[in-house]
């Protein structure tokens, strides 16, 4: 089952590279390759340099939700252990959360199961970010969206009926949820308390305007990160803020898909771009650019953190 978790993912991947190049023509292929060639590369690198701005601000936001427990660790494990989680992501989907929590469960002492419940409030703060984007790019884009759906023959009125219906299924499933004693609504039951643990864990933290800080700053340099390599490109660099916010959630939605984005990343970073009248190879092109450099960053992040962090505790 485990290696399937694994498997699923890099196949979807590798067939949304092969369904994207199958419907590139020669000449496509040859306007793709002199996308690359003629990158601007300076905005690549200023794009990871805002990438690891936020991997900072993320190892010390970290801190804040360990010092009611009464721990206080030390700010280079915290770096390296957010390092090795990014890495354990492009291996084994949704891995980084336990790596996170062993590092410290090793390094600093700190009980594995609270390691790890820090984390998931963290990973609540993001989401809220990340619905708070999506609900941004509909109202920003509404009449892309809805011509978008005339196009393919989808009536608006329905489709907002359908979400209208399935919110209110969503909350019969909630009352369900509540009465049921089955061991699966049991599990499902205590994952929810999971995240209501999380977010009262923000609210009544004593730093939490701190951490509220940092979360909206490593947002912002999400999203400068992925802005800025619009720049790189001369057919996008004229895209508006909006239309790069709506790339950018499905961009940010892609990881869920395959490991590491591979594949799924740049497939819709292009076709969104598709929509705003950006052409499949330029919007292809960008799709790469932006999923490369940031992978790269991880990489070279997340191996210096495996490496560096056994030599720092040793030492110390």
């Amino acid at each position: 089952m485990k290696k399937l978790k694994i498997i699923i993912p890099l196949i979807i991947g590798f067939f949304l590279i092969w369904y994207t190049y199958s419907k590139f023509t020669p000449t496509q292929f040859a306007e793709l390759k002199q996308q690359f060639t003629k990158a601007n590369y300076f905005y690549v690198v200023l794009s990871m340099i805002f990438g690891f701005a936020s991997h900072l601000s993320r190892a010390y936001r970290w801190r804040y939700t360990l010092e009611p427990m009464g721990y206080k660790t030390s700010y280079a494990n915290s770096l390296m252990a957010v390092g090795i989680a990014y890495l354990m992501n492009l291996a084994i989907p949704r891995s980084g959360e336990v790596s996170r929590a062993l590092v410290l469960s090793r390094y600093e002492k700190i009980p594995f199961e609270k390691g790890f419940g820090t984390i998931v409030a963290e990973r609540i703060a993001d989401l809220i970010i990340l619905l708070s984007l999506i609900l941004t790019a509909f109202i920003l884009k509404f009449d892309v969206l809805v011509s978008f759906l005339e196009d393919k023959n989808i009536n608006t009125s329905k489709f907002i009926i359908l979400i209208i219906a399935g919110g209110l299924l969503f909350l019969i499933f909630l009352y369900l949820l509540k009465r049921t004693k089955s061991k699966t609504g049991q599990k499902i039951k205590g994952f929810i308390l999971g995240l209501k643990e999380g977010i009262m864990t923000i609210i009544t933290m004593k730093k939490k305007w701190q951490f509220i800080a940092h979360t909206i700053f490593i947002w912002c340099m999400y999203l400068i990160m992925f802005y800025v390599c619009f720049f790189a490109i001369k057919e996008t660099s004229n895209v508006s803020v909006g239309t790069s916010i709506i790339a950018f959630v499905m961009g940010s939605l892609s990881v869920s898909f395959t490991n590491g984005g591979i594949g799924s990343y740049p497939f819709l970073v292009a076709e969104t771009l598709l929509l705003f009248g950006i052409d499949y190879a330029s919007g292809t092109a960008l799709g790469w650019i932006i999923w490369s450099c940031q992978t790269l960053l991880v990489i070279v992040y997340g191996a210096l953190s495996f490496l560096f962090l056994p030599v720092y505790n040793r030492k110390k």
